[in-house]
Protein backbone atom coordinates (compact mmCIF):
# COMPACT_ATOMS: atom_id res chain seq x y z
CA UNK A 1 0.00 0.00 0.00
CA UNK A 2 1.52 3.37 -1.44
CA UNK A 3 0.08 6.72 -0.98
CA UNK A 4 0.59 9.61 -3.41
CA UNK A 5 0.50 13.01 -3.45
CA UNK A 6 -1.92 13.73 -6.41
CA UNK A 7 -2.82 17.68 -5.96
CA UNK A 8 -1.03 19.45 -3.29
CA UNK A 9 -2.53 22.47 -1.08
CA UNK A 10 -3.28 25.63 -3.06
CA UNK A 11 -2.11 27.65 -0.13
CA UNK A 12 -0.50 27.62 3.15
CA UNK A 13 -2.09 27.06 6.37
CA UNK A 14 -0.13 30.27 7.45
CA UNK A 15 -0.04 33.68 5.01
CA UNK A 16 3.73 35.04 5.08
CA UNK A 17 2.01 38.33 7.12
CA UNK A 18 0.78 36.02 9.55
CA UNK A 19 4.12 34.28 10.14
CA UNK A 20 6.03 37.91 9.49
CA UNK A 21 3.33 39.29 11.83
CA UNK A 22 3.70 36.45 14.53
CA UNK A 23 7.46 36.83 14.62
CA UNK A 24 7.76 40.80 14.49
CA UNK A 25 9.85 41.34 11.48
CA UNK A 26 9.30 44.09 8.69
CA UNK A 27 10.51 44.83 5.49
CA UNK A 28 10.75 42.31 2.61
CA UNK A 29 14.12 41.21 2.26
CA UNK A 30 13.27 37.93 3.48
CA UNK A 31 10.10 37.11 2.53
CA UNK A 32 11.06 34.55 0.06
CA UNK A 33 13.00 31.90 3.14
CA UNK A 34 10.10 32.70 5.31
CA UNK A 35 7.80 31.37 2.35
CA UNK A 36 9.71 28.43 2.17
CA UNK A 37 9.97 28.26 6.02
CA UNK A 38 6.43 28.07 6.05
CA UNK A 39 5.92 25.17 3.10
CA UNK A 40 8.60 23.35 5.26
CA UNK A 41 7.17 23.64 8.68
CA UNK A 42 3.23 22.65 7.13
CA UNK A 43 4.87 19.88 5.49
CA UNK A 44 6.68 18.68 8.87
CA UNK A 45 3.79 19.09 10.94
CA UNK A 46 1.74 16.80 8.49
CA UNK A 47 3.95 14.40 8.21
CA UNK A 48 4.66 13.92 11.71
CA UNK A 49 1.09 14.06 12.06
CA UNK A 50 -0.44 12.14 9.44
CA UNK A 51 -2.95 14.90 8.81
CA UNK A 52 -3.49 16.87 5.47
CA UNK A 53 -4.31 20.63 6.69
CA UNK A 54 -5.88 22.14 3.58
CA UNK A 55 -7.73 20.30 1.06
CA UNK A 56 -5.45 18.13 -1.28
CA UNK A 57 -5.96 15.37 -3.28
CA UNK A 58 -4.90 11.98 -2.65
CA UNK A 59 -4.20 8.55 -4.59
CA UNK A 60 -3.49 5.65 -2.25
CA UNK A 61 -2.52 2.40 -4.34
CA UNK A 62 -3.64 -0.85 -3.24
CA UNK A 63 -2.61 -4.93 -4.26
CA UNK A 64 -5.59 -6.14 -2.91
CA UNK A 65 -8.88 -5.43 -1.11
CA UNK A 66 -9.39 -6.92 2.44
CA UNK A 67 -12.37 -9.74 2.83
CA UNK A 68 -14.01 -7.63 5.31
CA UNK A 69 -14.46 -4.62 2.45
CA UNK A 70 -13.25 -1.76 4.99
CA UNK A 71 -9.87 -0.33 4.44
CA UNK A 72 -7.73 2.40 6.48
CA UNK A 73 -6.84 5.88 4.64
CA UNK A 74 -4.10 8.00 6.00
CA UNK A 75 -3.86 11.60 5.67
CA UNK A 76 -7.25 12.47 7.10
CA UNK A 77 -9.72 14.26 7.63
CA UNK A 78 -10.75 12.80 4.37
CA UNK A 79 -14.03 14.43 2.77
CA UNK A 80 -14.46 12.21 0.16
CA UNK A 81 -13.52 9.13 -1.83
CA UNK A 82 -14.21 10.40 -5.33
CA UNK A 83 -12.63 7.41 -7.48
CA UNK A 84 -12.03 3.74 -7.09
CA UNK A 85 -9.84 1.80 -10.00
CA UNK A 86 -9.50 -1.62 -10.57
CA UNK A 87 -6.77 -2.85 -13.22
CA UNK A 88 -7.44 -5.97 -15.20
CA UNK A 89 -4.51 -8.19 -15.58
CA UNK A 90 -3.88 -6.33 -19.15
CA UNK A 91 -4.23 -3.10 -17.36
CA UNK A 92 -7.06 -2.03 -18.24
CA UNK A 93 -8.92 0.71 -15.54
CA UNK A 94 -12.68 0.23 -14.47
CA UNK A 95 -14.08 2.10 -12.39
CA UNK A 96 -15.84 0.88 -9.48
CA UNK A 97 -19.30 2.01 -8.43
CA UNK A 98 -19.44 3.84 -5.25
CA UNK A 99 -23.10 4.11 -4.81
CA UNK A 100 -23.17 0.91 -1.75
CA UNK A 101 -19.27 2.99 -0.16
CA UNK A 102 -19.48 4.26 2.81
CA UNK A 103 -16.97 6.75 4.51
CA UNK A 104 -16.03 7.69 8.06
CA UNK A 105 -13.47 10.72 7.05
CA UNK A 106 -13.77 12.14 10.77
CA UNK A 107 -12.25 9.05 11.90
CA UNK A 108 -8.51 8.53 12.95
CA UNK A 109 -7.33 6.78 10.34
CA UNK A 110 -10.71 7.61 7.91
CA UNK A 111 -12.01 3.89 7.47
CA UNK A 112 -13.89 3.50 4.10
CA UNK A 113 -16.03 0.42 3.42
CA UNK A 114 -16.50 -1.02 -0.19
CA UNK A 115 -17.79 -4.35 -0.40
CA UNK A 116 -17.97 -5.09 -4.29
CA UNK A 117 -14.08 -4.40 -4.93
CA UNK A 118 -12.96 -8.01 -3.66
CA UNK A 119 -13.23 -10.32 -6.10
CA UNK A 120 -11.74 -7.58 -8.51
CA UNK A 121 -8.31 -7.51 -7.07
CA UNK A 122 -5.64 -7.90 -9.61
CA UNK A 123 -2.49 -7.96 -7.89
CA UNK A 124 0.04 -5.22 -7.49
CA UNK A 125 -1.14 -1.30 -6.97
CA UNK A 126 -4.14 -3.10 -8.82
CA UNK A 127 -6.07 -0.71 -7.17
CA UNK A 128 -6.41 3.12 -6.64
CA UNK A 129 -7.94 5.08 -4.63
CA UNK A 130 -8.62 8.86 -5.24
CA UNK A 131 -9.33 10.76 -2.40
CA UNK A 132 -9.61 14.37 -0.97
CA UNK A 133 -8.46 15.47 2.26
CA UNK A 134 -8.03 18.48 4.31
CA UNK A 135 -9.67 20.28 7.01
CA UNK A 136 -10.57 23.14 3.54
CA UNK A 137 -8.87 26.38 3.30
CA UNK A 138 -6.39 27.83 5.89
CA UNK A 139 -8.99 29.57 8.07
CA UNK A 140 -10.63 26.00 8.92
CA UNK A 141 -6.90 24.82 9.81
CA UNK A 142 -7.09 24.22 13.66
CA UNK A 143 -5.12 26.95 15.92
CA UNK A 144 -2.94 24.54 17.35
CA UNK A 145 -2.06 23.42 13.77
CA UNK A 146 -1.31 26.97 12.67
CA UNK A 147 0.20 28.31 16.78
CA UNK A 148 2.73 25.38 15.82
CA UNK A 149 3.66 26.46 12.14
CA UNK A 150 4.01 29.92 13.34
CA UNK A 151 6.57 28.66 15.89
CA UNK A 152 8.43 26.28 13.83
CA UNK A 153 9.14 28.61 11.49
CA UNK A 154 10.27 31.24 14.17
CA UNK A 155 12.69 28.68 15.21
CA UNK A 156 13.91 27.54 11.69
CA UNK A 157 14.04 31.42 11.27
CA UNK A 158 16.26 31.92 14.22
CA UNK A 159 18.65 29.10 13.46
CA UNK A 160 19.19 29.97 9.84
CA UNK A 161 22.37 31.13 9.91
CA UNK A 162 23.61 27.53 11.72
CA UNK A 163 21.43 25.66 9.95
CA UNK A 164 20.72 25.65 5.70
CA UNK A 165 17.68 26.19 4.35
CA UNK A 166 18.22 22.71 2.83
CA UNK A 167 18.92 20.77 6.36
CA UNK A 168 15.65 22.00 7.63
CA UNK A 169 13.80 21.37 9.83
CA UNK A 170 16.63 20.33 12.20
CA UNK A 171 14.85 21.25 15.07
CA UNK A 172 11.34 22.00 16.46
CA UNK A 173 11.01 24.28 19.39
CA UNK A 174 10.23 23.65 23.14
CA UNK A 175 6.47 22.72 23.49
CA UNK A 176 5.89 21.75 19.91
CA UNK A 177 5.18 18.02 20.91
CA UNK A 178 2.48 18.77 22.98
CA UNK A 179 0.88 21.46 20.85
CA UNK A 180 1.14 19.24 18.03
CA UNK A 181 -0.14 15.96 20.18
CA UNK A 182 -3.94 16.77 19.60
CA UNK A 183 -3.44 16.20 16.12
CA UNK A 184 -1.55 12.70 15.34
CA UNK A 185 -3.03 9.55 15.25
CA UNK A 186 -1.61 7.40 18.55
CA UNK A 187 -1.27 3.49 17.67
CA UNK A 188 -1.20 1.31 20.53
Amino acid sequence: MTYAQITPPSQEPVSLEDAKAFMRFEGTDEDDLITGLIATARHYLETVTGVSLVTQNWRLYRDGWPQSGLIALAHGPVRSVDTVRVFSRDGTASEVDLSAARLDGEARPARFYLREIISRATGFNGIEVDFTAGYGDASDVPAAARQAILRHVTHMFVFRGAIGPNQQPAGVPDGYERLIAPLKTWRL
